[in-house]
């Protein structure tokens, strides 16, 4: 790759994470090297299992896998995110990897988590080759001027309202 860009997938609508799980597997197909990490999210899900099967896919998790909502954040949670970016800072700066999804990132940046201006540098120091995909709602509006791509999720309507509770394969 030439000259890696800045995604953004972010909004109220569902597709996110599928949009940059999407990125990741084309990314894959073309022999890249992949790193994905999970803000938020502790657990296995389904796309984990097909991402282990891929050549060239990483994928770490730095959550507590709890509902995190704007009463009930910890220590611990702080300090997962911290971890994580640590991590991410450590990724990017390898150069070894081409493409890095930074999953949730941007709702532990609504929630405080972790600091802003920290990731703008992580992004804005990277090597040049280097693609990053950020998703989550409520990108932060400097995130969205360094990206060079934003998508914006929309929900119209979702079954979600109507009871029906996330299927495996389908949202997990």
């Amino acid at each position: 790759m030439m000259k890696g860009m800045i995604q953004v997938y972010t909004g109220e609508g569902k597709g996110k994470t599928t949009a940059a799980l999407g990125l990741a597997l084309r990314a894959a197909g073309a022999g890249f090297k992949v790193f994905i990490g999970q803000f938020l999210k502790k657990g296995s899900f389904s796309e984990l299992k097909a991402l282990a099967r891929l050549e060239g896919v990483e994928v770490e998790q730095f959550g507590s896998g709890r509902f995190i909502g704007s009463t009930t954040i910890s220590r611990e949670d702080k300090q997962y995110a911290a971890r994580g970016l640590a991590r991410i800072r450590e990724v990017i700066n390898s150069g070894e990897y081409d493409l890095v999804v930074l999953d949730e990132i941007n709702v532990a940046l609504s929630f405080n988590l972790i600091e802003e201006a920290e990731l703008l540098e992580i992004i804005t120091q990277r090597p040049i080759h280097v693609e990053i995909v950020l998703t989550g709602r409520n990108a932060p509006r400097e995130i969205l001027k360094q990206a060079d791509l934003v998508t914006e999720m929309m929900e119209i309507r979702h079954y979600y309202k109507n009871g029906v509770a996330a299927r495996v394969g389908i949202e997990k």
